[in-house]
């Protein structure tokens, strides 16, 4: 019985790990004009994908403890399409304190994400690096 339970937990165990979406994880964004960036910790959310702002960094790479906007959601209600693709999500731009429709695109290290307007007719955007 005790060899169920543990080979129970194991599967389960792998089964959660095979779950995992693709994109889940710690990105960088791009730099901003002032070439300071964040660390973005991407992962489920309920049935949908969330990012979370986990840390913050100067032009020269030093961590900024102090970032005002630690901890708060960037992306949310963004949903797998197949294919490396995301969409009908929303993203907040720090820069501009506004809220825009999002989509992503993931191909290997790179996501790409941008916020949108204009019933996703314009849009803007950055490639983030995976950091793990």
């Amino acid at each position: 019985m005790k060899h169920y339970i543990i080979g129970a937990a194991l599967g389960l165990g792998l089964a959660g790990a095979a779950l995992a979406d693709p994109v889940d994880g710690t990105w960088k964004t791009a730099e901003g004009e002032d070439g300071g960036y964040l660390h973005v910790s991407i992962a489920a959310c309920g049935s949908a994908i969330c990012g979370t702002i986990v840390s913050a960094y100067d032009a020269d790479g030093a961590g900024s403890p102090d970032y005002e906007h630690l901890g708060k959601k960037l992306l949310w209600d963004m949903n797998a399409e197949g294919g490396g693709a995301y969409g009908g999500g929303k993203i907040w731009a720090p820069d501009s304190g506004k809220t825009y429709k999002s989509k992503m695109s993931l191909s290997g290290s790179t996501l790409e994400v941008k916020g949108c307007v204009a019933g996703g007719m314009i849009c803007r955007g950055q490639n983030w690096k995976r950091v793990n």
